[in-house]
């Protein structure tokens, strides 16, 4: 599970990123990505017992969520 996990931060990390920075239709779909990894980061997280990043990943998750909410669901 550990390694289906990094490999999944890492594609999701990478293009998430990618996406959100885009200019065109693509950029939504970077906010989806983004919160498609979170599942990951907090199993990883919490199985290795880093607390901070752990916490920090509800954050992130928020505002990735966040994004879909003003991209794809409002469409701005």
């Amino acid at each position: 599970m550990e390694t289906l996990s990094q490999l999944a931060i890492l594609i999701c990390g990478a293009s998430s990123v990618h996406l959100v920075a885009r200019k065109d239709k693509w950029k939504k779909y970077g906010y989806i990505v983004g919160l498609a990894a979170q599942p990951f980061w907090l199993y990883t997280t919490y199985m290795a017992e880093q607390w901070g990043i752990f916490i920090l990943s509800f954050w992130y998750a928020y505002n990735w969520g966040l994004g879909i909410y003003n991209y794809v669901i409002k469409g701005e």
